[in-house]
Parts: C-alpha cells; structure tokens; sequence
C-alpha cells in the first residue's frame, strides 16, 4: 500500500487512524501542527512538525518522507491572520476563496486541491478505519421518544440550512425550540452553551449532520465520549447523527457511556 500521511490535528480521531494503520502492517507518516497537534500523539511513530500557514514547507516534509496519499484528521483551531503567518502558497489560496475562506468547507476543499495539484491523492478517515463510519438506527439499549424524533426532524432541517452556509454542523433542538447552533466554538461549546437555556420537562436533543456540499473526505461530523458527557452534563436525551455520513469515535466505548446515563445515540438518513 502507498504510505500514508496522517495530517492530524486535535481529538482522538488521529489515534483510532496510526491504530488502524499499525493493526494493517500500513506504512504511515505523521505530520502534527504546532499548537493544534497533541505531543504524546507521535511519540514512537514516525513523524514531523510544522506550523499552519507553512503550506510549502508541509509539502516539502511530506514529499521528503514519502508520503504519496493523504488523510486530514482531528479538529483544527483557527488561528487569527496574525497567528497563521501564511506563506505565499498559503496566501494564494485565502486569495482564491475570497470571503469564502472564512468557511470550514471551503477552506478544506481549497488546500485538498492544493495538495492534489502536487500528486498527493486524498482519502477520507473512514476509508483507513471504515468501523468509524456511524450505521442507521439505534445504537445502545436506549430508545427516543416520538417527542424526540420530532425534534431530530427540525434539528436535522436546521443543521442541514446552516451547513448549506458553511457555518457549521449541528443544532440542539428541545421541545421544537432550537436552543443553540453550531459556528466556530465546536460541538462541546455549543453543548454547554445551551446548558443554561434548557426548558423544565423533556430532556433537548443534538443533532449533527454532514454539510450538504461537504467533501465526505475530510471533516466529516464525529461524535465520542467526552461529546456523550456533555450532552448528560447538559440535561439532553440524546444525540443524533447522519448515518453513513459521520464519525463515532470508539462507537463501544460510546455506546457503553450512553447506556449507563441514560442516553440515546441514533444514526439517521435525513
């Protein structure tokens, strides 16, 4: 198999993808960013540091190294134009996308094109670990109501208009009532955001959806224990997400938790 260059950010997904790489005898290289990637990631595997905005210089290592396929993986902050410090490679592409380069999707989709201009061949995260890749259905023993469904319903409408935009990709729905969306602060924010917004009565719903014009390759919407947590923290019911479209980080682990709180994870086809 060609080697593998794993481009990891923060979370557990880069993990599950150097496991699955190790457990297939798979050749992998790792490419982590200052202040994005966690040190203990690459200890022992082989690997290079980089910072973002270094577009010519990550092409440089990769190359160098071997690497002929790529994988995106891990959550990414965005720094600010003055932490970035882009190349001239980096300032091309924000120069393409204009006002779009304030969009997750469409900044992805610019530097994938960037990398496939250079030879590299783009892979999505459940095509090294297909087992990452969310089913329809229930997951665990417990079951949504018909209330329950009805919200999913609207979260699914909202995260799939607010997707269209580029702006995120979930929603938390209680009672009918969207308590809060997804923008830059992440999943985990928005969850503790609309902690204190919750109505008395039956416990709200998240809902996370694969944007409509997303590039199933790379950012695709994931879930995993901590996500579980504080869904439970903030009073929900459940969780929801696209089935065949997302990512569930270690989906026995998960499932276990939400079982033990009280929690539904459900795979959906909107």
């Amino acid at each position: 198999m060609p080697r593998l260059g794993i481009i990891a950010g923060g979370g557990a997904l880069p993990q599950k993808l150097i496991e699955a790489c190790k457990r297939d005898g798979r050749d992998f290289f790792v490419l982590g960013f200052k202040g994005q990637t966690e040190e203990t990631l690459v200890t022992g595997v082989p690997h290079a540091w980089t910072r973002l905005g270094a577009t010519n210089a990550a092409i440089d290592i990769l190359k160098k190294h071997g690497v002929d396929t790529l994988v995106m993986a891990g959550a990414m902050r965005r720094p600010s134009l003055v932490e970035l410090r882009p190349d001239w490679r980096t300032v091309r592409v924000f120069a393409k996308l204009g006002k779009k380069a304030f969009g997750d999707d469409a900044l992805l989709r610019a530097v994938a094109g960037e990398l496939e201009g250079e030879g590299f061949q783009m892979v999505g995260a459940h095509e090294i670990e297909p087992a990452l890749i969310v089913g329809e259905g229930v997951l665990g023993t417990v079951q949504p109501l018909p209330e329950h469904m009805a919200d999913i319903n609207k979260g699914v409408q909202v995260a799939k208009q607010l997707g269209a935009m580029d702006v995120g990709q979930a929603a938390v729905v209680q009672e009918g009532i969207v308590l809060g969306v997804e923008a830059i602060e992440g999943t985990d924010a928005l969850i503790k955001r609309c902690k204190p917004l919750a109505r008395k009565g039956r416990g709200g719903v998240l809902v996370k959806c694969c944007k409509p014009q997303q590039d199933k390759r790379m950012d695709l919407p994931a879930i995993g224990q901590r996500t579980v947590r504080n869904a439970h923290e903030a009073g929900l019911a459940g969780i929801a997400v696209e089935a065949g479209a997302s990512i569930i980080l270690d989906c026995a682990a998960v499932t276990k938790a939400a079982d033990k709180l009280g929690l539904f994870i459900l795979g959906v086809t909107p």
